[in-house]
């Protein structure tokens, strides 16, 4: 069994995609342009972005026998993601949600539903996984098993990277294990009651101190918090034809930057143009760029790493 530098626990995700010219309005019909089956799922995507751009990764978790579960477990394998760690659950609902991408505003609205599948239970095989591992994602999903894979990972030194980019019941029980937090602004500013993302951020830093803060705000890029001061990292402007997923994948790219011991200020960028070239394609897995291609960007930008 192979050891992996990252692992992960959280979401994972069937999403149906429909392309359209702009959101439909209530009670009506709308021509789709097109229709796609795509893996999501904040931890899940993050897991697939490492491995595309040359990690060693694998997901901790359960996984129904259903088709949409059947279709996640051969996207991970499609994309080099080991699926040893997963843990098939016959008979129940997977975690699935309806996509539309509006052409006209390059926006995405989703609706889910989180299915019934058991939650995850951490055996020895898992354990060892993360304490073998560099990094350990975890996104406030399967929240139990996240927490006790937190406490391995800082018992083991290994990294845990929280992708806090929802108001999750619980997520006060993980925040403080997280040596990289990385939330939305929406989540930084919802849980803090701050009125900036620079004052979510040392809020955030100063209750649960973690190694680094950093907060995306979207097409704004976003802000780093160190503990001493706080700095703006950019987005990088593309003609975007859908943004689903493009979070998930800044979080999994900042793994793969800490694998590489890239600084924290060196990996918001690097996440952030991956991000950025993840939107110029259709999925949240499939567009997701290589390291070569990232690094063709940056230096196109002008920026070296």
């Amino acid at each position: 069994m192979r050891k992996n530098k990252i692992v992960g626990i959280g979401a994972n995700v069937f999403d149906t995609l429909y392309t359209v010219d702009t959101y439909p309005t209530e009670d009506t019909k709308l021509k789709a342009n097109a229709v796609k089956a795509s893996g999501g799922g904040p931890c899940a995507t993050g897991l697939v972005t490492a491995s595309k751009l040359g990690a060693s990764c694998a997901f901790i978790g359960n996984l129904s026998d259903d088709n949409g579960a059947k279709f996640l477990k051969d996207d991970f394998e499609k994309y080099g993601v080991d699926t040893d760690y997963i843990t098939i659950k016959p008979g129940y609902d997977t975690f699935c949600s309806c996509i539309w991408l509006a052409k006209d505003s390059a926006s995405r609205t989703c609706v889910f539903f989180r299915g019934n599948v058991p939650p995850t239970v951490i055996d020895e095989k898992a354990a060892q996984a993360i304490k073998d591992a560099d990094v350990l994602m975890v996104d406030g999903n399967d929240m139990d098993a996240a927490i006790e894979g937190a406490k391995i990972a800082k018992e083991s030194g290994t990294k845990v990277l929280y992708d806090a980019g929802g108001l999750y019941e619980g997520v006060e029980r993980l925040l403080p294990y997280s040596d990289v937090l990385i939330p939305s602004e929406e989540f930084a500013l919802g849980h803090t009651g701050a009125k900036t993302a620079e004052e979510a951020a040392k809020i955030l830093f100063e209750k649960y101190t973690p190694e680094v803060v950093v907060i995306t705000q979207g097409k704004k890029g976003g802000i780093i918090f160190n503990g001493e001061t706080a700095q703006s990292y950019p987005a990088f402007l593309v003609d975007a034809v859908d943004s689903n997923g493009s979070g998930d994948v800044f979080h999994g790219a900042f793994a793969f930057a800490i694998t590489e011991k890239m600084s924290y200020e060196k990996a918001c960028v690097f996440s952030s143009a991956v991000s950025a070239l993840k939107c110029t394609k259709v999925g949240a897995r499939e567009g997701v760029p290589n390291f070569e291609e990232t690094i063709n960007f940056l230096k196109e930008n002008n920026y070296e790493l």
